[in-house]
């Protein structure tokens, strides 16, 4: 027998030990939750409910092996018959056994991303729309509108107008192609994963006898990280539990941040009202950060009006406050940020142990130069190095044709990104080209287009467009920065973007960012030497035998649920953190200050709150930032005896 109350805080014994019923359980930040479910498993097991009889919802299929694994080791018997994994494998499951009472044969297959891709380009061939000579969204960019409107129950119009708005005037298109899109999978006896999650919906809701075995079977329901739930996964857990009721899940709605890719706020935050006589328990004891580090996450989080008011308390001994550090500009940030990690590093702390959060990705840009220009090896956890990026390099290759129009890979890249010209294609230009003394005075001539083939003449000529767009600009103005702010302004590459990309509000800030970056080049090929170094370098690094010792660079979204002993936050500036596009969405304000908190607690022993005082934008010139809202409002201002929460440390002197 497990002696739960010798291994179990009392705050996760309550839990673990609870009979039945709808359970609330709100889990802070470090306090053990995956602990909590786990032993709660065991305890099942062990007070007589069959294993069959028991499901563990989670959100990857890794963290149920986990848990089961775990729950094998403590109760020492076989837990395969726990139906445990993610909601689209446990909804694959009940559709193998009933997907006939919807119509389809139960021998089903399920497409892939890549799949539901190449049915949704056939719907639009057989609407005879061709994406290559009208400005219209790209298959990968209907796709993701189609699942968007299904997890959060919207309507496509709905998302095309929030989401997508410059392709509001083709809404009906879209929907006719969606409607062909599910006829589709239906002749072709197939689901997508978003069908997974809407079938088992549909199918315990119209066939009250499957849910009356299914419910009947799984006495105990248990869902970890409720918080990143949707509409649809939620109300198939309470269809689930409407039998018996017997329903614990877990979550934080402080770390609530998914509701870009349709995670419902409302499901935890409104469970009590969906269930009256739901117990609810707070796990507050942290046995990650220090007091100091919890003190501030507390402080801001209490700001939010929408929660459960909670306080998370340490286990740990006193530390060191956390630190507020204020630089000149973002390059001083960069300069101070390695710094303070190269004088860690030889203090001892492994680089593996240290990691830069920022809220977007393009924040990690003049970190990512500096660690290179300094040899600090680290590992983007955001995405690709920025400057890898293929918006980034789809830019670059403008101006590397202008700088050298003898450079085959840059027109490679530029011309394949026109309509009609693909590998073959531009072999075909290329021939022509390469033997040419100045081959893009010849690409820009009269004739040369004209005597290309008809297919693709019409993406050539649009490339043709833009140099001469480029070209127009006097000598002096040929600056990186303006190049980039021509061809988004005046160019049509912002509408590239939007074709093709479902992000493309967030690679066009890259691309804002990149051209306040060029500024301070005032010549196209230092600026584009500066990169290829620095790329470069980054590869060398990568191809020699690197140990795992690096430190982490990640977004605060891909760094949920991880935890490093330093942590440096950069840009804490209004207008990046919180940032301004999100402000604009409902609810927007208190999301962003429970990215901050989620940010806050990834640190174990030290925190880092930094942001530049000045910055330079092409639009506006040298602007004064304002601290982030969420520093700001932590600040006590009611009694002068209290201590703040953070040092403060103003770098501009040090430099």
């Amino acid at each position: 027998m497990i002696e739960y109350e010798k291994e179990l805080n009392p705050e996760q014994y309550r839990v673990v030990t609870e009979q039945g019923g709808p359970l609330l359980v709100l889990a802070g930040a470090g306090s053990g939750k995956t602990r909590t479910l786990t032993y709660r498993v065991a305890r099942l097991l062990e007070t007589g409910i069959g294993a069959e009889r028991i499901l563990l919802a989670t959100f990857t299929n890794k963290a149920a092996r986990s848990m089961l694994n775990r729950v094998e080791d403590l109760v020492h018997c076989y837990t395969g018959k726990i139906t445990g994994g993610t909601f689209h494998s446990i909804a694959h499951r009940f559709l193998r056994s009933y997907a006939f009472r919807l119509g389809y044969t139960n021998s089903f297959s399920i497409v892939d991303t890549e799949d539901a891709r190449q049915i949704i380009a056939q719907a639009m061939a057989e609407l005879k729309i061709d994406t290559k000579l009208t400005k219209f969204p790209k298959n990968n960019i209907i796709a993701e509108m189609i699942s968007l409107a299904l997890n959060t129950e919207s309507t496509l119009e709905e998302v095309i107008e929030s989401r997508y708005p410059f392709f509001l005037h083709l809404s009906l298109e879209i929907h006719q192609i969606a409607c062909r899109y599910e006829q589709k999978k239906r002749d072709l006896c197939v689901m997508d994963f978003d069908d997974l999650l809407i079938n088992c919906r549909r199918l315990l809701r119209e066939h009250p006898d499957v849910l009356q075995t299914l419910s009947g079977r799984f006495l105990h329901l248990l869902v970890d990280e409720y918080q990143d739930t949707n509409i649809i996964q939620a109300q198939i857990i309470d269809l689930l539990a409407s039998g018996h009721r017997n329903l614990m899940v877990v979550g934080d709605d402080s770390q609530s941040i998914y509701s870009f890719r349709g995670a419902n706020f409302e499901n935890i935050i409104h469970f009590p009202e969906r269930y009256p006589d739901c117990k609810i328990f707070k796990l507050e004891t942290n046995y990650r950060s220090t007091p100091e580090i919890l003190h501030l996450a507390n402080l801001s989080i209490n700001n939010n009006e929408n929660q459960f008011p909670k306080a998370l308390n340490a286990v740990r001994g006193k530390g060191m406050r956390p630190v507020i550090v204020s630089a000149q500009n973002v390059l001083k940030q960069a300069d101070f940020v390695a710094q303070r990690i190269t004088e860690l590093s030889r203090g001892g702390v492994p680089f593996s142990e240290m990691a830069v959060l920022y809220r977007a990705h393009y924040h990690s840009m003049e970190v990512q130069m500096e660690f290179v220009r300094r040899d600090i090896p680290f590992d983007i956890r955001s995405g690709i190095r920025f400057f890898e990026q293929a918006h980034i390099k789809d830019v670059t290759s403008f101006m590397r044709v202008l700088v050298n129009p003898h450079d085959e890979l840059a027109w490679r890249r530029l011309l394949m990104m026109y309509p009609k010209i693909g590998r073959v294609t531009f072999e075909k230009i290329w021939s022509r080209l390469a033997g040419q003394n100045n081959p893009l005075e010849s690409f820009i001539s009269e004739t040369f287009v004209k005597s290309l083939p008809k297919s693709s003449q019409i993406g050539a000529g649009q490339c043709r467009d833009a140099l001469l767009l480029l070209l127009s600009l006097d000598l002096p103005d040929r600056t990186p920065g303006k190049i980039i702010d021509v061809l988004l302004n005046k160019g049509d590459y912002r509408t590239y973007l939007q074709d093709h990309y479902g992000d493309s509000s967030a690679r066009e800030e890259d691309l804002i960012q990149l051209g306040n970056f060029a500024a301070k080049f005032e010549r196209m090929d230092d600026f584009l030497n500066e990169l290829a170094l620095l790329t470069n370098m980054s590869r060398e690094e990568e191809i020699e035998d690197q140990p795992d010792d690096k430190v982490i660079l990640s977004t605060i979204h891909q760094a949920k649920g991880l935890e490093w002993s330093y942590v440096f936050l950069i840009w804490c500036a209004d207008g990046m953190i919180p940032l301004q596009r999100a402000l604009k969405e409902p609810g927007g304000e208190e999301e962003e200050r429970r990215l901050f908190y989620v940010a806050v607690t990834r640190a174990r022993d030290q925190l880092y709150l930094s942001s530049p005082v000045l910055d330079y934008t092409r639009a506006a010139g040298t602007l004064t930032l304002s601290p982030s809202r969420f520093i700001r409002e932590i600040t006590p201002l009611s009694s002068k005896n209290e201590q703040r929460p953070f040092e403060q440390w103003n770098l501009f002197d040090s430099y």
